[in-house]
């Protein structure tokens, strides 16, 4: 979907819809519609260099399993994502080049026995090596065999097969639905016959995790692009040369019209040392972005302390689950704590310097102000633009907006007065449905033709396959200061 930021001295060249938002010019749409999180994370299982939609914890332990032993971070991650209810969570598991799924050779029943049968791990990963399999008679039809596979002491399938035949007992494994741990192939046929076997253990799986390194991460990136998401958080890695290239990634695909959001944190040791709060403070000054949200303090969860780095998965959860119309302010958290509670000079120096921040309020905790890391205001930015609610409220009509037009307008519709009368007549319609919800003001929302490209003498006369419009809306904001006065008689 092309699209992107425009000025009428550098015209973009790809067909599509651009678009400048300027700070009286923005606008919303309907609650919910952004929420989908992605996610690298280090498994022992599971599968690799792909997108999986994880929906619930028990899907994490099927899909990626719970041991998180050697730097694995699937549970922890996906899990803190989960928390936040987001409607959509894509993990994508990462592995280096020694990866390597867990294999065994079943043999026949000859006096000089040939390799009849391998059986393979469906994935790569250490999990498979603690797969073993027993090849023995039925106990209810001696015509039949079983192949019965454990993972360690837990019986997790039996495939039962006649004859014992090598060629029967590939079929068992591969043709069973339900069969989402091994494969079987055929090597040899031997004498056709199965030799008994039990309590062996596949062998050779290796997770590929010790290797990973920040080029696998942006080599992650690329596959990222292809996706359709909204924010994006990493698996607890913390280094300051891979959050350069994370930030320098998302700056560019927000320049290209992608509307997404990246929260990245720090290490346990920068949350809580003596210079936590400038350690935040320069993370926010550096990247000073609103495209970036940068998550403070960790938090502790069922006695668990996580860092900033971790944490940022459940911000990331957050931010996507929670509806346009709403605010990620003052957002109740499923922490018992933070790993670091900062003062409150300490929690208004975050405010303003773009950090998001959990705190403590001696009851729950709770996000502080719903805010990115942008610090210094660009041109055409106001104090809007430091708002997390703002920024994914022109995202998404960037989103839509392109995706109308490309779906209806672009390469369908005349380029003509009236062509541009029915462009504008959806934009309006559009808006209208806006400030009936509730998301812009009801009044003073208009879309027209640029008069700086039309009229009798415009300042630049646009191509015959080009529009250039102005959207006008106020958009509405959720009360986050309340001032009183208590008179006293």
């Amino acid at each position: 979907m092309a699209g992107g930021t425009w000025s009428a001295t550098d015209m973009p060249v790809l067909p599509g819809l651009y678009m400048i938002f300027q700070a009286a010019a923005l606008a919303a749409i309907e609650p919910g519609a952004r929420g989908t999180v992605v996610l690298p994370v280090k498994a022992h299982w599971g599968p690799m260099n792909e997108f999986v939609e994880v929906g619930s914890e028990a899907a994490i332990t099927a899909l990626f399993t719970d041991d998180e032993t050697g730097s694995a971070t699937a549970r922890t991650t996906l899990r803190l994502a989960l928390l936040a209810q987001p409607k959509k969570v894509l993990a994508y598991r990462l592995g280096d080049s020694s990866a390597a799924i867990a294999t065994k050779t079943l043999q026949d029943t000859t006096s000089t026995p040939v390799n009849a049968l391998r059986i393979d791990a469906k994935y790569k990963g250490a999990r498979g090596n603690n797969f073993r399999l027993t090849v023995a008679t039925n106990l209810v039809d001696n015509n039949k065999k079983d192949i019965k596979l454990y993972d360690g002491t837990t019986l997790l399938r039996i495939f039962t097969f006649t004859s014992g035949t090598v060629a029967a007992a590939a079929a068992a494994i591969n043709e069973d639905a339900g069969n989402i741990w091994i494969s079987a192939s055929v090597l040899l046929p031997g004498n056709g016959i199965l030799a008994d076997v039990s309590n062996i253990a596949l062998t050779g799986g290796n997770s590929g995790i010790s290797g990973i390194t920040n080029a696998d991460y942006i080599a992650a990136l690329g596959a990222f692009e292809t996706q359709d998401f909204h924010v994006l958080a990493l698996d607890g890695v913390f280094d300051a040369a891979l959050r350069t290239s994370v930030v320098a990634w998302v700056k560019r695909l927000r320049a290209e019209g992608k509307g997404i959001t990246v929260a990245l944190g720090g290490s346990a040791a920068e949350d809580t040392g003596a210079t936590a709060v400038s350690v935040a403070l320069t993370r926010s000054a550096t990247v000073d972005f609103e495209g970036v949200i940068n998550v403070g303090d960790g938090g502790v969860l069922d006695g668990v302390s996580y860092s900033s780095a971790q944490t940022a998965a459940w911000v990331a959860g957050l931010v996507a689950g929670t509806a346009l119309s709403g605010s990620t302010t003052y957002a109740a958290s499923p922490f018992e704590d933070v790993t670091r509670r900062w003062t409150r000079s300490e929690q208004e120096a975050a405010v303003k310097g773009g950090v998001f921040l959990l705190i403590h309020d001696g009851r729950k905790v709770k996000v502080l102000k719903g805010i990115n890391s942008l610090v210094s205001l660009r041109s055409g930015q106001n104090k809007g633009w430091k708002k997390i609610r703002k920024i994914r409220v022109m995202d998404q009509i960037t989103y839509d907006l392109m995706q109308t037009a490309e779906d209806n307008y672009i390469g369908k519709v005349n380029n003509t007065a009236e062509g541009r009368l029915a462009l504008i007549g959806a934009g309006k319609d559009y808006l209208r449905t806006l400030a009936t919800e509730g998301v812009i003001e009801s009044t003073g929302y208009n879309v027209s033709l640029d008069p700086r490209f039309y009229g009798s003498s415009p300042a630049i006369k646009p191509d015959d396959d080009q529009v250039f419009l102005t959207w006008t809306a106020d958009d509405t904001d959720v009360m986050e200061q309340i001032f009183g006065t208590f008179n006293v008689q």
